[in-house]
């Protein structure tokens, strides 16, 4: 599993949970599309906006591993903003390749990406 050093562990100030520090034991957990309804919570959106702000300043617009990045904070990005990035794309690898879809980051989380469009 490739550690993404530098990448922020988690959001400031909270516990919401940006990565792991090792494998898991038992097999890696699978990243699976998760359904972002309007009544989340607003922590809940900041964490998804900072969980993307730190994937873009960290990787941009090239693909990613996922490594040590965490599955269950993918997940509510994942089939959105983050999208496979190879085909045929394993959700329970470490070695998944994930790339940022940057025309639903403009619409989802326009903040993001401070008027640096590509």
């Amino acid at each position: 599993m490739i550690k993404h050093r530098g990448f922020p562990g988690r959001l400031p100030g909270t516990d919401y949970q940006f990565t792991v520090r090792r494998p898991n034991p038992k097999g890696v957990t699978a990243i699976t599309r998760r359904e972002r309804f309007n009544d989340r919570r607003p922590a809940d959106r900041r964490a998804d906006a900072g969980f993307m702000q730190a994937l873009w300043d960290y990787f941009g617009d090239e693909p990613f591993e996922r490594g040590n990045l965490d599955a269950g904070r993918l997940s509510w990005l994942f089939g959105r903003e983050v999208i496979p990035a190879e085909d045929p794309f394993d959700p329970a690898s470490y070695d998944a390749m994930l790339v940022i879809d940057v025309n639903a980051v403009r619409v989802s989380f326009p903040d993001v990406m401070d008027g640096d469009w590509a």
